[in-house]
This record gives structure tokens, sequence and C-alpha cells, in this order.
């Protein structure tokens, strides 16, 4: 006989399916039968320090994973993670948010329960506009169906989606003999795409500088193998955005560098800008993808190819798939390139020499941190100069580089740790994260320590927030100087280290390196002004603004 299963047991089970084996959270007594649950399963549960972190980290684990999973009880840890459901909505990362809610039974003639907010449905009108598919399960006869359009959408869309359960219905059994809805899998109009094709062909065969803008839809859709085979059939360099840094291996034969419009390396802003068919693909066209909007694109010459639609020069075309339009142009009989001149690429020293008693600099620290990444690590960079800083290293490996680098939220590194090192047990995360950054979540060291994670955490310390002083400065800038460094004692475990000198820095990266049982934090003591040329430019570019 079929087994007949719970609402609990079938979301469970469809987790499973994909392969899900973390979720990050906090309980509450709204969720607690099925965190409960849970911890019966083969899934393990990871509950973080606060529940923007366990945003955070099931964020990080969906983007290496495929498929990420936050649970927190209502409103008061659900309305904590929609910060980060909008980051995840914003940068296209397929999380999925559970929530539980009061009983069916405790929302009849409205009372005043705790947690609370105006109606019971608001939450879930908040989360209706974070989300690509919404649901709060009120029925057993439908929530298997309502728990696979959800999920379904979140794995077409690769954006958030949230569930609703109450209380009540967590261990109902769900209807019987219930078939599961199928994933709608997308197909491009097949005249529509030769349409298109044709187009790109007439704009390749007139080109001498073609070039390949990549962006992070590259990833979210796993098409690194179908972009790598275009490029090398057809002999066209691949640049990146700063979102898609890391899609492709940079030391690459056709790497040609990351582009931010003005923000990038003069020599990588003329190869893109300059182009005569620029292909852009899976790319977002984000200030900070584009410098503040300083880049430059002749749109009679650019196509821009995502998810589902495509446009060529004045033209738009609809319902094409990404997948299917770089599928048929590698198939196309294109024009081959002749003579590939990348830009100039940044000079990365594979051995430098550290002066003991020269101050540290965000620009030294960099160019030292290109000789010891190794092909282990990932990683993890915050916003501010910790992104800035990072356009300049270099990944051997896609997706060895993650970053919020469109939504921009500050506070990402840390907890992003714990669901990075949960998603791929093989990398070992290498954290870049400002002062002001880490005081918001740095107290995920605490689920570092539990789960055994062993991340190396650089905290950039410049007393303050670094991106905002050069645009408009202020008491309101200035935070508490904590000694990060000592924080392992308060911890009972870690390893600390106080950062002043290029010397320091040397001999505390290989002890962090060497010390692989634990966690090691690095606190880098920088000047309040030192700052990357990117973040300069970047800064001066925002400020002008205000």
């Amino acid at each position: 006989m079929k087994h007949r299963h719970t609402i609990s047991e079938y979301l469970l089970l469809k987790l499973e399916q994909l392969k899900v084996s973390h979720i990050f959270g906090v309980p509450g007594d709204f969720i607690l039968g099925f965190n409960k649950n849970i911890e019966n399963s083969p899934i393990t549960f990871v509950n973080t320090c606060d529940e923007q972190g366990a945003g955070y980290a099931s964020d990080a684990y969906a983007r290496l994973h495929g498929f990420g999973v936050v649970c927190i009880t209502y409103c008061v840890g659900g309305l904590k993670v929609t910060n980060t459901t909008a980051e995840a909505f914003a940068e296209k990362s397929p999380v999925l948010v559970i929530s539980g809610s009061p009983g069916i039974s405790e929302q009849k003639n409205n009372p005043m329960l705790h947690h609370k907010v105006n109606t019971f449905d608001t939450q879930k009108k908040i989360f209706d506009e974070l989300t690509v598919a919404s649901a709060s399960i009120t029925s057993p006869d439908t929530a298997f169906q309502e728990i696979d359009r959800v999920i379904n959408a979140i794995i077409k869309y690769k954006q958030p989606g949230y569930i609703e359960l109450p209380r009540d219905l967590v261990n109902v059994l769900g209807p019987k003999n219930y078939t599961p809805q199928p994933l709608d899998i997308e197909a491009s109009d097949k005249d529509v795409l030769k349409e298109a094709i044709e187009e790109s062909k007439a704009l390749f065969q007139k080109a001498k500088h073609p070039v390949i803008l990549a962006g992070v839809e590259i990833h979210r859709y796993n098409l690194q193998d179908s972009l790598n085979k275009l490029a090398e059939k057809y002999n066209i360099p691949i640049a990146t955005t700063i979102l898609g840094k890391s899609v492709i291996s940079e030391n690459r034969r056709l790497y040609a560098g990351v582009y931010m419009g003005s923000l990038a390396s003069t020599s990588v802003q003329k190869f893109i800008e300059q182009s005569d068919c620029l292909l852009v693909l899976g790319a977002f066209m984000t200030d900070m993808n584009l410098g503040i909007f300083t880049g430059k694109f002749e749109k009679k010459s650019t196509i821009f190819s995502n998810f589902d639609r495509t446009s060529i020069g004045y033209h738009h075309y609809e319902q094409i798939y990404l997948k299917d339009y770089i599928r048929e142009l590698t198939k196309s009989s294109l024009k081959k390139v002749t003579k590939v001149i990348l830009p100039k690429k940044e000079n990365i020293e594979t051995t430098i020499t550290m002066k003991d008693n020269k101050k540290i600099t965000i620009k030294r620290l960099f160019e030292y941190l290109n000789t010891f990444i190794d092909k282990k690590m990932m990683v993890i960079s915050d916003v501010g100069d910790s992104l800035f800083g990072s356009m300049a290293l270099q990944t051997n490996a896609r997706t060895e580089f993650m970053a919020p680098a469109y939504y921009a939220s500050i506070g990402f590194a840390v907890p992003a740790a714990i669901g990075a090192q949960t998603a791929s047990k093989e990398s070992r995360p290498l954290v870049i994260v400002g002062d002001g950054a880490f005081q918001m979540t740095g107290q995920e060291i605490a689920t570092i320590i539990r789960f055994n994670l062993n991340p190396i955490i650089l905290l950039l310390n410049n007393k303050g927030y670094g991106t905002e002083r050069p645009m408009m400065d202020g008491k309101f800038n200035d935070i508490l100087n904590w000694k990060y460094h000592k924080l392992p004692e308060v911890y009972g475990e870690g390893l600390g280290i106080f950062v002043q000198t290029e010397g320091d820095l040397e001999k505390a990266l290989l002890k962090a390196k060497n010390n692989t049982k634990t966690y090691s934090l690095l606190e880098i003591d920088l000047d309040k002004t030192d700052l990357s040329p990117a973040l300069k430019r970047l800064t001066a570019e925002l400020g002008s603004k205000i």
C-alpha cells in the first residue's frame, strides 16, 4: 500500500529529492513542530544566532548548491529575513522561505495572538513582493499542489519562494494518491529563435572585435560549459560583470577581465566599450555592474540575452530562453575571430616580498592574497573594499567568488561562509569583511564553531563605514572599535591575530592556513582613508549624486 504523507513529510521529501542537506533558521513556537520533523529527517537543521544570518547562509548555499532553504517562525522571525530574501530576489538566488504561522483554528475570530502584525496574512502579503511564488497552506487537500507550485517556480526562475505553514497542519495527512506536478520545462519559440539567430549572425559576420560579457545567470542556469564552448569555437574573448565574477575560470585563454564601467581598469573598459559586436549573456544592467552607469554600450551593435528574452540592437525578441540562444548560436556558422588581442591584465605576481615593518594597505593586502589563495579556497566578500579590492583577485575555477554585488547588503559574508561550506565541504571559505559589516552578523562565528567549520576571516578594520566616508563624512560613520582579534577568547575557540604590517599579514595567513580544525580571525588594521582605486572612483560617482 502506498504511504500517505503528512504535509510536513511531503515538503521534506521534496527537499530531499533536491538533495538539500541543510536547512538554516531559528526556532520559534509556531514552527517547532516542523523543526522537530527536520531533526528526525536526513536533513540537518543549522540554527543560527539570528534569522538574518540564516537568510544569508541559505542564500550562499543556494548559489552553490542550486537550492537553499531558510526556516523561521511567524513575523518576528519571518520579517527579519525580508532583507535577505530581497537580496536573493534581486540577485536570482533560489531560496525557499518556510515560515510557521498560527494554526488555522487559532485564527478564527481574529484574536490578538503574539507575533501578529495587523492581520494574519500581513506577512504573506509582504513576501508576495519579494518572491516569485508564495503560498499559505490553508487546506490539506491543496497543500501538496501548493508546495509543488512554489518549489517549481523557484527552480524555473532561480528566485526565492515562500511557504507559510500553520502549526496545526504540520502533521496532518495530505490528499490520497497525489501525483506531483512536473516542472514546466521552458522552450523557446522556434520561429522567433531562428529569426534572432539570423540577426545575430549578420551582426557577427561584419564584426572585427566581438566580445562576450557574461553575467550571473550563466551560473544560476548552469551554462558555464555552454558559454565556454561558444567562446572556444569562435575564439571570442569573455569578460564578466562584478556580480558574475567567477562564472568562468579567470585563467582561461580567452578571459578578458572584470568589467564595471569606469570602475574597471581602463584597458578592460575600452576593450568592452569599443567592441563592434558585444554579446551580453545573462548579465543584469545594474548600476553596480555598469560602474554607477558609467558603462557605455553602442546599442546598435549590442546583443542582450537573458533568461527569457533577447534584444539585438533595437529589436526585441520574447519567448527566447538563454540556454537555447547560446546553444543555437554555437551551432551557427559564425565567423571565427582570427586575431585576439586581450586587454592588458593587471600584473599578478606569483611571489611577493612583504616588508616586516611596513604598514599594511588595501593594495598590498589584495596583491598578497593573489599569491596566498589556493585551489581549495573560495572567496566570500562583503560590500565595500572587501568587494572592490577583490576585483583584482584571480579565480581559477567556476564559482570561487561570491558577493552581494548588486543588492549590496552589508553583513552578508560571515553567515554566507556557513552556507557555502555546508554546500561545498571540499572548499574552505576565505571571508573578506569590513568592521561595520562584521558588527551586524559577526556573532555567527558561534554557529561556525558549533558546526565545526573552518573559514579564514579577514576583517578589514578601518574604524567605521569606509564606503560612506568619502561621499559624506560625519560622526554617523563612526562605530565602536572592538578588539576583534580577541573574540576567540570570548567564544572559547578559534585563532585570533592582530595584523598591522605586511610582515604580520604574511605570518598570520600562514598560521591561519595551517589552522584547519577551526576558524581563524585576522584583524587587519587599516587607516581610515585607505581605499582601493575602484572604491575611490565609486564613491566619487555616488558622492556627486548626494
